[in-house]
């Protein structure tokens, strides 16, 4: 899945749904594991390691020094990312380790071990055992196996960014009318020979692009909003109506795009002075004033994504698209990160707090976004639907990560 983010200058909010708030643990009583996890450590060998100031993310709040039982060995090295670097910590350091509900990352984490980064694929036999265990069995595990390292840039900044996507869910027609005027479309049969392709404003607008893409709708909607907001989230779900009237359910996932630059329509309302709010309730509001401006507005991001349809039963309808790794993402659990700053596939422990969310929480790197880019830079798979594309849309503070590596 590949998306992008709307630039904005920040804007305040009612607080976010409970669903997403880490539910609360009692401390760890690790005595009652250590057995399930010398169990599991004999079981494989762990993989060798391989080689900005927001303000607003929780610091450690427990006392310097202090260790989990477990965790009193030497500290290894840092380790040499591309676009960051990672500085070996304590446990102790992770804000609200002994209270997060790890039994939902383990979720994500199962869906990373269909395609488990190297590193990481000698621990999927213990992940999938431990998926029906005890918090306290999995955070003594995690303790005996991962190495924290807190993830900075070269500067030495340990502050970044976190912003928040989703996937939306959309009606839509099979055929066009009754309003629904809007394509969605697969890639063109000409894609690859005109390099980049027409921009946003061509395609909308002539004649021979029009004709290249007759019959490559994959459906119609009837608001042009939706459909930028499609294309900006980069996949989502469709209520469609086919043309013998029945209702069904399907996914449109990202194939390609023009490869035109990629600008923001926040940013482009920030600079024109047209509002104070980019945010999506902000822009919509502006929309709503100004009908008569839209292609104007939409015409300002050039880049336009094809899809492609994916069918969605109930097993799919439970977990979102796929991400850049290949697994399908899970709600509250999956993050979109920097590469170069991050591995696909690789456990990270998140903490953010802000005006919409406070996060304290285990999450799995599965996606990336071309907005999405520094050492500690962060985008949020909130779910689908109307209550995660609000938070999406308003999520905008700070943050820390430290990645999980096997020692």
């Amino acid at each position: 899945m590949v998306h992008q983010t709307i630039s904005t200058n920040a804007a305040n909010a009612n607080s976010a749904s409970s669903k997403i708030r880490p539910m609360k643990f009692a401390l760890l009583r690790f005595a009652a594991t250590a057995l399930i996890v010398g169990t599991l450590a004999a079981c494989s060998t762990p993989p060798a390691p391989r080689p900005g100031d927001m303000g607003s993310a929780p610091r450690p709040t427990v006392p310097a020094g202090t260790a989990w039982p477990g965790d009193t060995g030497p500290l290894p090295p840092p380790l040499a990312q591309p676009k960051s670097r990672w500085i070996p910590v304590r446990w102790a350091e992770l804000p609200g380790f002994s209270e997060d509900a790890l039994h939902e990352a383990w979720n994500a984490w199962i869906k990373g071990c269909e395609r488990p980064a190297p590193p990481f694929t000698a621990l999927c036999g213990d992940v999938r055992r431990l998926s029906i265990a005890t918090p306290e069995e999995q955070r003594a595990w995690m303790v005996a196996r991962l190495q924290p390292y807190r993830v900075e840039a070269f500067d030495g900044s340990a502050d970044g960014l976190l912003t928040a996507y989703y996937e939306p869910l959309i009606d839509a027609a099979r055929q066009p009318g009754n309003g629904f005027a809007v394509p969605l479309y697969r890639l063109p049969a000409s894609y690859g020979a005109r390099k980049p392709w027409y921009t946003r404003q061509q395609i909308d607008t002539l004649p021979e692009v029009q004709a290249a893409l007759a019959g490559r709708a994959i459906a119609w909607l009837s608001d042009p909003v939706d459909a930028m907001v499609l294309h900006i989230q980069g996949s989502g779900r469709l209520r469609i109506t086919e043309a013998d009237g029945s209702v069904r359910l399907v996914r449109v996932a990202f194939a390609g795009t023009n490869d035109q630059p990629y600008q923001s329509v926040g940013r482009w309302l920030l600079d024109q002075g047209l509002t104070r709010d980019a945010t999506w309730p902000g822009i919509k509001a502006w929309i709503a004033a100004n009908p008569q401006r839209v292609n104007e507005l939409l015409w300002s991001n050039p880049r336009y994504v094809f899809f492609r349809e994916e069918p969605l039963d109930a097993l799919d309808a439970g977990f979102g698209p796929r991400g850049a790794q290949g697994v399908a993402l899970t709600p509250g659990r999956s993050i979109a990160v920097d590469r170069l700053s991050i591995p696909y596939g690789t456990p990270v422990w998140l903490a953010s707090s802000g005006p919409q969310v406070q996060l304290n929480r285990l999450v799995l790197a599965q996606d990336t976004g071309s907005a999405i880019l520094g050492a500690v830079r962060a985008d949020y798979f909130t779910g689908w639907g109307t209550e995660a594309g609000e938070l999406a849309g308003r999520l905008k503070q700070g943050l820390r990560l430290w990645a999980l590596w096997p020692r």
